[in-house]
């Protein structure tokens, strides 16, 4: 591969494509000391959607659909993740109970504009936290079909931390316009995309970004897809939840 980065620390980095993934597209473009170049911090999938990624602190894991949770290895090979530098430049503490619908307009009021990037960490103690975490799928079936057997994980009054991203809804399709969260718990034993979730109390970071960098695969798989999609509301309200 000649593609070189540079730590850019305005740009949310994107290798490939969301509209790849509802296309099928689950070959690994890029492998883990290649995609660290590009980030401390985000989330994505891996290679036959073996799992949900998710990155903090420098640290990244994988998230499977067996409920475990496991540091990444440098083979270890994604086909779509989204990450950044986190730098955060707005913090929030919430000290009373509040659900996904409640935080998600506090977000809103926190930012200056919906037409940015941003990346969100939360950590604290979560009353509910729900997941879902899609198999390994052996053969290239639409997305929309893999997310049908995905196992859903229910966290109860757990410490842990979301980390994901808001995107424009101009970039719908390239990434998941609004908010995309993963979860990990504190003991880094399990989480996984989430659906759902009611904080107790914690503390929100967010760190605006400026732009997006995109990485199209050369992959066969991603050259030869068709990644014209017909309803791609419709498809990713499915496969996001």
């Amino acid at each position: 591969m000649t593609y070189e980065a540079r730590k850019d620390t305005g740009a949310v980095f994107q290798l490939s494509t969301m509209t790849s993934l509802l296309a099928g597209v689950y070959n690994g473009a890029m492998n883990f000391d290649q995609i660290k170049e590009h980030g401390d911090f985000g989330i994505g999938t891996f290679d036959h959607l073996d799992g949900e990624m998710i990155g903090f602190d420098n640290q990244f894991y994988r998230l499977r659909s067996d409920g475990t949770a496991t540091p990444l290895k440098s083979e270890d090979l994604t086909p779509f993740c989204s990450l950044t530098y986190f730098y955060p430049q707005i913090e929030k503490t919430f000290t009373a109970p509040i659900d996904k619908a409640s935080f998600e307009k506090e977000l809103h009021k926190l930012v200056p504009s919906d037409n940015l990037f941003y990346a969100y960490r939360i950590d604290g103690i979560f009353k509910e936290v729900s997941t879902r975490t899609v198999a390994y799928q052996e053969k290239p079936v639409p997305m929309t079909e893999a997310v049908k057997t995905q196992p859903i994980f229910h966290f109860e009054n757990k410490k842990g931390t979301i980390v994901g991203f808001w995107t424009p809804a101009f970039a719908q399709g390239i990434a998941v316009a609004g908010f995309h969260f993963h979860f990990i718990d504190e003991e880094l034993t399990g989480g996984g995309h989430v659906l759902d979730y009611v904080l107790d109390h914690g503390t929100l970071q967010i760190d605006k970004k400026t732009h997006q960098s995109l990485y199209t695969p050369e992959t066969e798989s991603f050259l030869k897809a068709d990644l014209s999609r017909g309803d791609l509301e419709k498809e990713i309200k499915v496969t996001e939840g």
